[in-house]
């Protein structure tokens, strides 16, 4: 299958060549081409340009059958790259909604027995069937939308048995869905009710009996770890990392959301792929961040629907550090996976640059998942994941009309979803 975009009224994110990522003014900087043209053959993007360069001998060396759109009026964008997310899980935890509302904390919550515990139990008394099919409801609703690679975390079984289940779930999505997905293992989400009080012997399970049959089966790209106030140390961290690295996982961190936790600096220790949350990001993280190559990932969704204090994105681009957006999709914290809903938040909350934010959620996000080389630009020899949207004015539309969906058709891998 081959497919046409013409009449483009601008083709955004243009790169000759791949980037690793954009970062601090760099941010600013967001390519497009007016009046444009897309040609994607198979998978791949194979030539883009102004309209008035187009010539049909292009496609004279094309094989297959050809769709051929009219995007007047509309705009082409690489499809968004969800670096953190957890869509694995049964049921939800709108209870804890009420509780949120009356004013009670994360931390009150999980200790009254709900927050990541509550998910645990539902997890464990579902099937892999039943996981699989509403993980898979999600990550249709989330490309539609306009998600074309997303990031999925294991962390809610806390068992060997059931961590390996949520893992071969996303082997499953992975299989079935167009989407580029990449696997997260995530055990030390939280510390097992049978295990509180002997944190370290959970620590210890995850290190001799978990990473090793996760590797055995292939199952993860990322070991990751909680590494904040009240769940994971610095010190169970390193312990973590170092083994999910001998056993070939790329280290990540979830770190300082609720305190300064030192988790990213052992992220940067460890040269983790990515810190995620970051809301307490102080003068001594940026300055551990800087001239490393990990990625600073915020999660608008996550401090929004907590309440939580934003993390400094302004002050972090403007040290020169490169900022990522993702959206944390979860049942306690984030229940949506709306990466437009994201970039909004990005501009709203954040006061990052239409420009900055839309970087954030393609090629910083692209690196932060280790798909920069074939995702999150518009560049000749990359996956042919775009979407094109309804008529807009401009790109500032895109973040500006925060309620509604501004996208009208998506493809992965060169093909229509």
């Amino acid at each position: 299958m081959a497919v046409l975009v013409k009449n483009i009224k601008q083709l955004v994110q243009v790169n000759d060549t791949p980037i690793q990522w954009r970062a601090g003014k760099e941010m600013q900087n967001l390519p497009m081409i007016e009046d444009a043209y897309l040609l994607a053959v198979g998978e791949v993007i194979v030539d883009y340009g102004k309209m008035c360069d187009f010539s049909e001998t292009v496609l004279q060396n094309i094989n297959e059958p050809l769709e051929i759109i009219d995007a007047t009026g509309k705009m082409v964008f690489p499809t968004f790259c969800d670096s953190h997310t957890h869509i694995v899980y049964a049921g939800d935890r709108s209870i804890e909604y009420i509780d949120k509302i009356k004013g009670l904390s994360y931390e009150e919550i999980a200790q009254r027995g709900g927050g990541i515990l509550n998910s645990v139990q539902r997890l464990r008394d579902s099937s892999e069937d039943e996981l699989f099919e509403s993980a898979w409801e999600r990550l249709q609703e989330m490309a539609s939308m306009g998600t074309g690679a997303a990031e999925i975390k294991s962390g809610y079984g806390l068992t060997t048995q059931d961590e390996l289940k949520m893992l071969r779930v996303i082997r499953r999505l992975k299989e079935k869905s167009r989407m580029t997905i990449k696997a997260n293992f995530l055990g030390a989400h939280a510390v097992p009710k049978e295990y509180i009080g002997h944190q370290t012997e959970y620590v210890d399970l995850i290190i001799n009996e978990m990473i090793p049959m996760v590797a055995a089966e292939e199952l993860a790209d990322f070991v990751d770890v909680f590494c904040d106030r009240g769940f994971f140390t610095v010190e169970d961290t390193e312990r973590i990392l170092m083994q999910g690295i001998k056993y070939g996982l790329c280290p990540k961190i979830h770190a300082n959301e609720l305190d300064y936790s030192g988790g990213i600096q052992v992220g940067v220790k460890y040269n983790a792929r990515s810190v995620d949350h970051v809301e307490y990001t102080g003068d001594d993280e940026i300055a551990v961040l800087l001239g490393s190559e990990t990625m600073p990932t915020i999660l608008p969704g996550a401090a929004f629907f907590l309440g939580m204090v934003y993390a400094p994105a302004r002050k972090m681009m403007e040290a020169g550090l490169p900022v990522a957006l993702a959206s944390d999709y979860n049942p306690g914290s984030c229940p949506s996976g709306n990466m437009q809903f994201v970039l909004s938040m990005g501009c709203i909350k954040y006061k990052m640059l239409p420009e900055e934010a839309i970087n954030a959620t393609t090629v910083n996000t692209a690196y932060a998942m280790c798909v920069e080389d074939s995702l999150g630009t518009i560049t000749k020899g990359k996956i042919a994941n775009f979407f094109i949207t309804k008529p807009i004015s401009s790109i500032e539309f895109l973040p500006y009309a925060y309620g509604s969906n501004k996208v009208e058709t998506v493809y992965l891998k060169g093909k229509k979803i």
